[in-house]
């Protein structure tokens, strides 16, 4: 399959158009560009960024080496967001860490009402975003700043969501090659025991939260527990973990009281 959509993206032709026309012959030039490619990718360069997109919750997003490649999980974090944000009333929504902004775009795009936040320290992740909300058609309804988590926020929110870093930073270096060699460290590296940026996202969460609004967490398969204190710790209550599709302990869900 990654050998089909490598070939197409070569081409620039839609994968259909290779069973459409199976036989034929490739130029000189085209099948340079298509061993250029495997090239590329038998050394480790990811297939979404050979091809500089990927389809997430059903729409189109540009990716580049400044932000995380979105992964199937936080297709499930931003189902879960959707289900439990309010559909009758206007309603704020925050996403923090935003890198390719999918999260906001989806928040944007499928809940009617709702005028999204979008935050991340990083300036070239946040043109990203923005390229992928106007894709998108969602630019007006999404606000992106550049802060260090929630450092330079202002106002409160009905429902907050992110996918921070929960990578411990000694397994760094044992990351697949296509991870460690080409994603943003600062995507990855949660710190110590992978929950140290959480702990910073957490410090002051509650004072952005209207009352009854929800938070929600990606985490690392193994800090549930962690988590769960840390959240407890910031004063929300109804904390409870949520399963991903592969069984793993993977959402932390929370209110504010």
């Amino acid at each position: 399959m990654e050998a089909e959509i490598l070939l197409a993206h070569s081409l620039n032709v839609d994968r259909l158009c290779l069973y459409l026309a199976p036989d034929k012959p490739l130029t000189l030039a085209e099948r340079e560009r298509f061993k250029e490619v495997i090239r590329k990718r038998r050394d480790g360069v990811p297939l979404q960024l050979l091809t500089g997109e990927v389809s997430f919750f059903g729409l189109r997003f540009r990716v580049r080496e400044e932000a995380l490649i979105p992964r199937p999980e936080t297709e499930e974090l931003v189902e879960k967001a959707l289900s439990l944000a309010p559909k009758n009333r206007d309603i704020r929504c925050l996403d923090l860490g935003t890198g390719t902004g999918v999260i906001a775009v989806c928040l944007a795009k499928f809940l009617r009402r709702a005028h999204v936040t979008a935050v991340d320290i990083s300036p070239k992740a946040l043109r990203l975003a923005g390229d992928n909300a106007e894709l998108n058609g969602v630019a007006d309804k999404i606000v992106f700043q550049e802060s260090d988590w929630l450092g330079k926020v202002q106002g409160r929110f009905d429902l907050i969501v992110s996918n921070p870093p929960y990578i411990d930073e000694g397994l760094l270096e044992k990351l697949p090659t296509e991870v460690r060699e080409h994603e943003p460290r600062v995507a990855l590296n949660g710190g110590n025991n992978g929950t140290e940026q959480m702990k910073l996202l957490l410090e002051d969460v509650r004072t952005h939260m209207n009352n009854s609004a929800v938070l929600l967490l990606e985490i690392g398969e193994s800090q549930a527990t962690q988590v769960l204190q840390l959240v407890e710790r910031a004063g929300l209550v109804e904390a409870n973990i949520a399963n991903d599709i592969a069984g793993k302990q993977r959402f932390v869900i929370a209110t504010c009281p």
